[in-house]
């Protein structure tokens, strides 16, 4: 994986739950992983949905899951976030 995108492959259990926080209008597309704190930067504008999709497909590829196995659970107008995998 490139060195934005880490392996978050040991995340892809049925039912894991994936607590995050967004940056949405970032500069570049990136996931850091901070101490216990996970931060996704997207590019996308947080209107009409368009971060929530540009983290989904984010995090599936950290993952290593297709987007349709990660459904948000909450967070869907804040910057603080929770996937499950499906």
């Amino acid at each position: 994986m490139s060195r934005d995108v880490p392996d978050l492959g040991h995340l892809a259990v049925r039912g894991t739950r994936i607590a995050l926080r967004v940056t949405p209008r970032a500069s570049r597309a990136r996931i850091a992983v901070e101490g216990d704190v996970l931060r996704i930067y997207v590019t996308a504008p947080p209107e009409a949905g368009k971060a929530n999709d540009a983290v989904q497909v984010l995090l599936a590829k950290a993952v290593g899951v297709p987007k349709t196995r990660l459904r948000l659970v909450r967070g869907q107008t804040a910057r603080d976030k929770v996937f499950e995998v499906l």
